[in-house]
């Protein structure tokens, strides 16, 4: 039976995200008893410990379906940001929102506007749903290029994905050149600006910088504009999958018809809401980022190691003279696990993610030998 036949077209040559291995598995494969992980961006400081009662509270009801609205982790987000909850949605992570938004609005007929070097998944929803991915350079230092983006928008883009700060390559984009950006998109065939999709995953680390922008603030002024977040970073939820986001109440009503339900799960909920009471997680998230990014940048220029300055809690690193490949299989077999870039067309990069000090010491010690330095 050739299945090929009745499967969409879009499907046929569809390639899956290949995410993070688990620390259990490396071990068991290469027989080692100690793994550093520092490929998929998670916050070594580990959930609230509200989060964690939360979960352990809940355990006892495992057997109820969860409130497939999330009316209370909504309620607590509205609360949070002073936004209606009408204008809120939830789903299981950044990769949910992501699809739910390409399954809304995505046809065939659309372009989709996409900077290059941006998160992989956005080229994966255009090409699921049929579209056409435009795909724009970044400007040098591996910022997007909104002047770029702006000119290649014709009368059947639909939308742009802009994530800010980016992933993998740390950077960001300003408040200033953002609002231009979003004033100066032209209507397209539909008779309105495209849609603007702005991941903000690594929000909470770029928001200590002065000129890092919060998209929320530009929503009023923006109906076109889907701001969204994650509970996986800086609140250290990443094994629960629960994110949210932004949007006009139009565009939030469409996205509640197709997304699925209790999406969200029960888990997930309680420890969402009792991660926002905890004021000091993502003090911590912060303090622990900019303290240990100061450490790797100075280990980095020791070794003569080009980096890319980062907004969030990972680094960029080019592994000349070594491809990304070759550095992830060398630093694998001493026990390290990083990201490398070939994905994302940067053969000679390589994304670390910010760990404990004695993560990123054990990190350096075999950066240090499988480099000969």
């Amino acid at each position: 039976m050739e299945i090929s036949k009745i499967v969409r077209e879009s499907c046929r040559s569809f390639e899956p995200y290949v995410a993070g291995r688990p620390i259990e598995t490396i071990k068991r494969e290469l027989g080692l008893k100690k793994i550093v992980k520092l490929a998929s961006n998670e916050n070594p400081v580990g959930p609230s410990k509200l989060a964690v009662a939360a979960l352990k509270k809940k355990a006892k009801d495992a057997f109820f379906y969860p409130d497939s609205n999330s009316f209370e982790l909504k309620k607590a987000l509205s609360e949070k940001y002073k936004l209606p909850p009408q204008n809120l949605f939830t789903a299981a992570g950044g990769d949910e929102i992501i699809e739910i938004i390409a399954k809304v609005f995505f046809s065939p007929e659309d372009e989709i506007v996409i900077s290059k070097h941006a998160f992989v998944r956005y080229a994966m929803a255009v090409q699921l749903m049929g579209s056409h991915a435009v795909v724009v350079p970044m400007q040098d230092g591996l910022v997007h290029d909104l002047d770029a983006m702006l000119k290649v928008c014709t009368r059947n883009t639909k939308a742009v994905f802009i994530t800010n700060p980016n992933n993998p390559t740390g950077t960001y984009n300003t408040g200033a050149q953002l609002a231009q950006f979003l004033q100066n998109l032209p209507p397209n065939t539909y008779g309105m600006k495209p849609l603007v999709i702005l991941d903000e995953a690594y929000f909470e680390y770029g928001s200590i910088l002065k000129d890092y922008p919060d998209g929320l603030t530009f929503l009023q002024d923006n109906p076109n504009l889907i701001v969204f977040r994650t509970f996986s970073k800086a609140y250290a939820l990443a094994g629960l999958r629960v994110g949210y986001g932004f949007a006009h109440q139009s565009i939030v009503d469409f996205i509640e018809r197709v997304r699925p339900p209790f999406n969200v799960n029960a888990f997930a909920q309680a420890a969402a809401i009792a991660s926002l009471k905890d004021k000091n997680q993502v003090k911590k998230a912060q303090s622990l980022v900019k303290k240990e990014k100061e450490y790797l940048y100075k280990e980095f220029k020791k070794l003569s190691i080009e980096y890319i300055e980062s907004a969030a809690n990972f680094i960029l690193i080019n592994s000349s003279p070594l491809t990304g490949k070759d550095l992830f299989s060398k630093l694998l077999k001493e026990g390290v696990i990083i990201r490398e870039m070939s994905e994302y067309e940067l053969p000679s990069w390589a994304r670390v993610t910010i760990g404990l000090r004695s993560q990123n010491e054990f990190f350096i010690s075999k950066l240090k030998k499988v480099l000969g330095k």
